[in-house]
């Protein structure tokens, strides 16, 4: 078979559709086994037909596979940045012991999609990493300016012994670090500290196929102001 016949079969037995296979490409197919895919889609939440596209491009390395579906990812998570966001979820977290809670707003742009299951999944899971981690606000610019300031002074006066065309970028670096320790998007996550909130969430997007905005949080805890 050939031409428009060759990609109608290979789309009839569940294979990416697209230019003529090669014969590097019929191998890689070959090799390609239900439980690779599987597994893979368990690990990013993409479609089968993706998960299997990015397999026989990555020539059926798991890792090379994955890291391509979540490149995919921030792309699709890009595109779909500037939707609006009139529905959502807000969804809490109890410590076992009682004395630490947390609430947080998580927005997307259906209600259908405030129901999905994954979805709630995530809400449950970002209410727990907040009552883990302590977050002081959802992304960099949302921190209190007088805090980054503070940090800033502090970092400037410990590089005075540098040259002085290196110390702002030895700044900047203590600040990221800042960053990722106190921001709730730049934090590792609770479930898997190989990637961040923000990683997490923008796989997510690309899932749901939905922008999707941690909008805000509130974390009490017993006897603290």
């Amino acid at each position: 078979m050939g031409g428009v016949a060759d990609a109608a079969h290979h789309q009839s037995l569940g294979e990416p559709s697209g230019p003529p296979w090669n014969e590097q490409e019929y191998a890689t197919m070959a090799e390609i086994k239900a439980p690779m895919v599987a597994e893979l889609r368990k690990r990013t939440g993409a479609s089968m037909m993706e998960c299997k596209r990015a397999l026989v491009e990555s020539n059926a390395d798991q890792e090379k596979a994955y890291e391509l579906l979540r490149k995919r990812g921030v792309q699709i998570a890009a595109k779909k940045s500037d939707r609006e966001t009139n529905q959502g979820f807000v969804g809490h977290y109890i410590h076992g012991n009682g004395k630490i809670g947390v609430l947080v707003e998580v927005a997307c742009e259906t209600d259908f999609s405030a129901k999905n299951e994954t979805f709630q999944t995530f809400i449950r899971d970002l209410a727990m990493h907040i009552c883990a981690f302590s977050p002081l606000s959802v992304a960099p610019e949302d921190l209190d300016p007088g805090i980054v300031n503070k940090e800033r002074e502090i970092y400037l006066a410990q590089v005075q012994d540098k040259p002085e065309n290196i110390r702002e970028k030895i700044v900047e670096g203590k600040l990221q670090s800042f960053y990722s320790q106190w921001c709730l998007l730049q934090q590792p996550f609770v479930k898997d500290d190989k990637r961040s909130v923000q990683e997490v969430l923008t796989e997510l997007i690309a899932m749901i196929g939905e922008n999707i905005v941690i909008r805000r949080f509130a974390r009490l805890e017993l006897g603290q102001e």
